[in-house]
């Protein structure tokens, strides 16, 4: 059960809080700001509606957002329509602002919102900010209950722990953000609508197209990738198409330069229920894939309506 933490008068009557309780919601409602700070540091509620009149609102708010156990906990700030525009926002951080007297079933959508945004915003990646892996697992869900056809693609960087150590992880993090551009940039190009692109994380992207547009949009996404890749490069490697560096063992390794490889599960050649299934039909054809030369993709093929 989410519970709201109302702190100030920003509830009128009995009935407001009732009708949140019989939504789901447990309502618990403080007048001043010392006793909501103890309940924040003791057992911190899923959001916290402010009353922006509340003596000592500003440490309230402070403490909330110092609170560690629930960084992500949305905060509403409740407020009389007149003055809202020139509000210091920097002074007031909160998520969202609920206008007095406060009308319940607004008061509902607002908080509803909060959640899904914040669901959304702690999901995505904090380098790339592209959705992570619970939105890729909805996705995929998503994917398979349509029923239709879809390429659920795998994007690996190959040889990024050694161009890491070679280069650094600042250097590393640019490839990172180039590889989610070119990934994002070419499949809103060629197949904005029904499409889907998050990061599973470090190197590892997952792009959803419509099955016939996944030979395309691999073919363009590798070229893109080619073009650029030089430039997160040295000229030396470059020219040597390998260098050295150590391996997992401490044992000095050739390793090739970054590349990019594709895995793609086409779902309308398997009966998925499920989107592991997906993830375990991907593993074998990573493995494979990775050990080509060069940049490349691999299209599974194979039907397998028992699966």
């Amino acid at each position: 059960m989410t519970r709201l933490l109302f702190a100030g008068n920003v509830l009128v009557g009995e009935e407001s809080a009732f009708l949140l309780q019989s939504r789901g919601y447990q309502v618990q409602q403080f007048t001043t700001a010392y006793d909501a700070i103890g309940l924040i540091l003791e057992d911190p509620p899923d959001i916290l509606i402010v009353d922006k009149a509340l003596p000592d609102c500003a440490s309230l708010l402070e403490t909330a957002h110092a609170c560690l156990h629930k960084a992500n906990m949305p905060i509403l700030l409740a407020a009389e329509a007149k003055g809202l525009s020139t509000l210091d926002w920097a002074e007031y951080s909160v998520d969202d602002i609920v206008v007095k007297p406060v009308d319940c079933e607004d008061l509902l959508a607002r908080i509803r919102l909060a959640q899904v945004r914040m669901d959304r915003v702690f999901d995505n990646n904090p380098l790339s900010r592209l959705p992570g892996n619970t939105s890729i697992l909805q996705a995929i869900q998503k994917t398979i209950d349509a029923k239709e056809n879809f390429g659920v693609c795998y994007v690996d960087i190959d040889n990024f722990k050694a161009y890491n150590d070679r280069y650094g992880f600042s250097h590393g993090d640019d490839v990172i953000l180039m590889v989610a551009r070119i990934i994002v940039n070419v499949v809103t190009e060629m197949a904005r609508h029904k499409s889907f692109v998050g990061h599973v994380g470090g190197d590892d992207f997952l792009f959803i197209v419509p099955a016939e547009m996944v030979a395309e949009i691999c073919k363009r996404l590798l070229g893109h990738f080619d073009a650029v890749r030089n430039m997160f490069l040295s000229k030396e490697d470059i020219e040597a198409g390998f260098y050295l560096e150590k391996d997992r063992q401490g044992r000095e390794t050739t390793f090739g330069l970054i590349t990019l490889s594709i895995a793609v599960i086409l779902t309308g050649n398997h009966n998925f229920s499920h989107s592991a299934e997906v993830s375990t039909a991907a593993s074998q054809l990573k493995h494979y894939v990775k050990q080509q030369t060069g940049s490349n993709y691999v299209i599974d093929r194979r039907n397998t309506p028992h699966m």
